[in-house]
């Protein structure tokens, strides 16, 4: 179990190696200039050479990748130098110095996601500001999938090749087929704006909205469950078609017949038994779609201007605020990392099987 846990540690490790160089590599290359987002399309040469060497764009592309790689990591080299493109600055960084040579460091610390172009907010605080209501309608959306899903995938098995099962599996097609943009920009459109009068619901807006009269923020409840019930659509419907899949192939296995036989009620073996051994699909399935959720579902709260994660990745890509843009999808694949290896472990325990081998 402990090599297991090292192999896909490491193994999680290097993917985000790889996705940490060729995330900073696509923005890097990418056409525009940052500096003329910042101070206009007038400026002279002096002030745009001024502002790009004090954003760190005057430097070459492999030199700004080794500095890259050097802040984002938790183990790195600084100096003392106040010249030096790696001082340890103590405004910057929140470290402990493991090893010290003739003005050179080894140091432990939180990873450095430099500032925004725009702001001059750290990427890391701009990321704790949004990511939690992007947490939240993740958490909402995937409790809504997960309380109709499976029910209504259990029912689809249970109720094979009759009427009931026909229109869940439309039901479910429908939501895999339809696009997210197009589904918020119709539910937003039909609830809030033509049902508006009767349901009370706004067409955008996010968890705490600022009072018009200035007393600070105030939370707004009704504003997560157009966008959860837009985002939970596709996960949904992949539930119910891998909950539906997943027992009707149980049902054909040997022990379920072996319980049978023995004169288990129905229900028992479908509850007690069926269900345990058909989980895997499904937790893989959840944990996928609670992932990708937690990366900000960019269309979504786009449309209903939901200040998520995915609200900044969009803001950040139109001002070639590219700080923040790296940040973000380094934090995403973090994210996605850490939920696969958290699913992966919990297999073994879930999966007696697995466990012995």
């Amino acid at each position: 179990m402990i090599k297991y846990f090292i192999k896909k540690t490491i193994y999680s490790f290097s993917i985000l190696f790889g996705v940490i160089v060729l995330i900073f590599f696509l923005f890097n290359i990418l056409p525009g200039d940052p500096t003329k987002m910042l101070i206009g399309q007038r400026a002279d040469v002096a002030t745009i050479e001024n502002i790009k060497k004090d954003i760190g764009l005057d430097k070459p592309l492999y030199k700004r990748f080794m500095l890259y790689i050097n802040d984002v990591s938790i183990l790195s080299i600084h100096n003392n130098n106040p010249n030096s493109s790696i001082f340890l600055n103590n405004n910057k960084y929140n470290y402990f110095k493991i090893l010290s040579i003739k003005g050179k460091y080894i140091v432990l610390k939180y990873p450095y996601l430099q500032r925004s172009y725009q702001t001059n907010k750290t990427v890391t605080q701009i990321i704790s500001d949004t990511f939690p209501n992007t947490l939240i309608l993740s958490l909402f959306s995937i409790i809504i999938a997960i309380l109709i899903g499976i029910p209504a995938g259990i029912i689809a098995a249970l109720k094979k090749d009759t009427f009931i099962d026909n229109i869940i599996l439309v039901v479910s097609v429908f939501g895999m087929a339809l696009p997210s943009f197009f589904a918020a920009i119709l539910i937003a459109w039909f609830f809030a704006f033509y049902l508006g009068a009767y349901t009370g619901l706004n067409m955008s807006g996010s968890l705490f909205i600022i009072d018009e009269m200035g007393n600070g923020q105030y939370l707004e409840l009704k504003n997560i469950i157009l966008p959860a019930i837009t985002l939970g659509i596709r996960p949904l419907a992949v539930i119910i078609e891998l909950t539906r899949a997943s027992f009707l192939d149980e049902m054909t296995k040997n022990y379920v017949l072996t319980a049978k036989a023995k004169g288990l009620g129905h229900y028992l073996i479908v509850f007690k038994h069926v269900l345990i051994n058909a989980l895997n699909p499904i937790i893989t399935a959840i944990s996928g779609w609670f992932a990708s959720m937690l990366g900000g579902a960019v269309f979504i709260e786009f449309i209903f201007d939901w200040k998520g994660i995915g609200k900044i990745i969009v803001d950040s890509l139109e001002k070639y605020d590219f700080p923040v843009l790296m940040g973000a999808c380094v934090f995403i694949s973090i994210i996605f990392l850490l939920i696969n290896l958290l699913v992966d472990f919990s297999y073994i325990f879930i999966d007696p099987k697995l466990r012995d081998s």
